[in-house]
């Protein structure tokens, strides 16, 4: 039987646990305590970058933007000036939240009618297809200008500096990098700029990039138009008509990203916040919703009844995420309706609590009323930074424009080519997208800002890191350690659809004795690592103190002084 066959393949998972004398066995380390300032990144020498910056009297803001170049440059893999960005700011002086959708839209000469006479169902995963205008470079220079402090020029610098002189490439990001190879290396100039010696960097190696160093010069004495209207517009241009191509200069030169106003699920005494669709994160709210009717807190955080609970409030969350989240300038999304009590007491009556759901239809919420990198910062003033930033897809399209040292985004996989469908392709149209930030505020006062890279990985590890917290009491770092459960195989606004159930995922820690539970409850256990995501955060006490927690599956680091 194919639950057998998956359960035998299980008996070798040992429990994850470490030698410590305080805290929870799965717990890798302590959360860092400082008092003047706090930067979690998933790269050591970002992170290092935007210490650096808070410690010369920079803002949260400064030291996110500075750290975020960083990593464009030495983690590749998961982001870059080529991506989108997205970010939810907490303000001192304002007493408020603050979010900026920095997701680009499609290009105006492609349309659905293309696609069809290429006889596609779906758009493809890399080259010049799936390339949508990068949204990042303007959504530093919009929240520098409300947030910053500290020249651009000079937070650019330190990249710079590293693009030039080459810095050592860590162990996670050095195994992505040559796993991109095989598949990017086909497109031109992708080889010249990561492979200068025909093959990507190891583990430890020096790794210099200076095609970026140019493009950072540009931004650091052009600003925001040396992108979107100065020469490296012009360099992507160039390339991309010279490879089939369909992003334009005019798709650069009209791109404008957008300040939305964040959206409020309670959640037992805390405030979850989210941005909207385009993105994914009112899926986390809705799966704390259906949850929030349960006793969570008197469950075992590592048993059957959790999990199961857990993984069927995904599956209802994802089906409307797969029918309702698109681009709101197109269509009229019931965000409110989705995230409210009301509703998730509607969905909820559908979780049987001994037998798995094999397929699920999206909800009416109507009825009620008729591969990414994440960092956070947070200041000596107490400004709170939620960041994050992708190429989607690992490195990318692949389509690398010639001297600009980035990889093209490849976000526009994610439209749907079915006709009518709220994430239908069109031009000039944003496309659904996975990376969300998130903020948690008590007493209208801001607590926790974090965020868990990973696809459709996101919301699911939202939820879990914030219900790690309120319902079983765990600390920052103990919140981002634990075992974690990821449900995959959902319904997608791409078009697929979920006929079987999907596939549940266990880290190590969970016993064999769980897992059977839930195969006994009709759910497939895979034994594929992962994705399970990355996780920074920052809390703020009541003090007036922050902790920090990186994520221990990756090279990552929280840091404070």
């Amino acid at each position: 039987m194919k639950w057998f066959v998956v359960a035998m393949s299980l008996l070798s998972f040992t429990s994850q646990a470490f030698d410590r004398v305080t805290g929870h066995e799965f717990a890798s380390r302590s959360e860092v305590y400082a008092s003047n300032g706090m930067v979690a990144t998933s790269q050591p020498l970002a992170t290092q970058v935007g210490l650096d910056v808070l410690k010369a009297g920079g803002t949260a803001m400064d030291a996110a933007i500075a750290a975020n170049a960083v990593l464009g440059l030495v983690e590749p893999t998961g982001c870059g000036i080529g991506g989108d960005l997205f970010a939810i700011v907490w303000s001192e002086k304002d007493g408020k939240l603050y979010g900026y959708n920095g997701s680009g839209r499609s290009p105006q000469s492609l349309t659905l009618e293309h696609f069809q006479s290429l006889g596609l169902s779906q758009i493809p995963s890399h080259g010049p297809l799936p390339v949508s205008v990068p949204g990042t470079v303007d959504a530093w220079y919009a929240l520098h200008d409300k947030f910053g402090k500290t020249p651009m020029a000079s937070l650019l610098q330190p990249a710079i500096d590293y693009a030039e002189k080459g810095f050592p490439v860590s162990e996670l990001i050095a195994y992505y990098m040559n796993r991109s190879a095989p598949k990017l290396s086909q497109f031109p100039n992708f080889s010249d700029t990561f492979m200068a010696n025909g093959k990507m960097p190891q583990t430890g190696e020096i790794f210099k990039n200076p095609d970026l160093a140019k493009s950072y010069r540009i931004l650091a004495k052009q600003g925001r138009d040396g992108f979107y209207k100065g020469d490296i517009a012009k360099a992507i241009d160039k390339y991309m008509a010279e490879n089939d191509g369909f992003l334009s200069y005019q798709d650069l030169s009209s791109h404008q990203g957008e300040w939305v106003e964040p959206i409020a699920a309670d959640y037992r005494g805390v405030t979850l916040w989210e941005l909207p669709p385009n993105g994914q994160g009112i899926a986390a709210q809705q799966i704390l919703k259906i949850l929030e009717g349960y006793d969570i807190k008197s469950m075992d955080r590592f048993g059957a009844e959790f999990a199961h609970l857990f993984v069927e409030a995904k599956k209802l969350a994802f089906a409307d995420r797969a029918k309702f989240y698109a681009d709101p300038a197109f269509h009229d999304i019931p965000v409110a309706e989705l995230v409210s009590k009301e509703y998730a007491d509607k969905r909820r009556k559908l979780i049987d609590p001994n037998k798995a759901m094999k397929s699920v239809d999206p909800g009416n919420p109507a009825l009620l009323h008729g591969d990414t990198i994440y960092l956070t910062t947070a200041d000596k003033d107490g400004n709170m930074v939620s960041l994050i930033q992708s190429n989607y897809r690992g490195m990318g399209s692949g389509m690398t424009p010639t001297g600009t040292g980035f990889v093209l985004q490849d976000r526009g996989e994610m439209f749907n080519l079915e006709p009518g469908h709220l994430n239908s392709y069109a031009p000039n149209k944003r496309p659904f997208h996975t990376i969300i930030p998130a903020f948690v505020t008590k007493d209208g006062k801001p607590w926790i800002s974090y965020g868990v890279m990973g696809g459709g990985t996101q919301p699911q590890m939202h939820a879990q890191v914030l219900m790690n917290i309120v319902d079983f009491g765990m600390n920052l770092q103990e919140a981002g350690d634990a075992p974690r459960i990821l449900h995959t195989g959902s319904s997608q606004p791409t078009g697929e659809v979920m006929t079987d159930g999907g596939y549940v995922s266990l880290e190590s820690g969970y016993s064999w004795e769980v897992r059977r539970a839930l195969m006994e409850k009709g759910h497939t256990l895979t034994n594929k690592n992962g994705p399970f995501g990355g996780y920074q955060a920052i809390r703020k006490d009541a003090n007036g103190v922050y902790a920090g927690a990186s994520e221990s599956r990756k090279d990552g680091q929280a840091a404070g002084f």
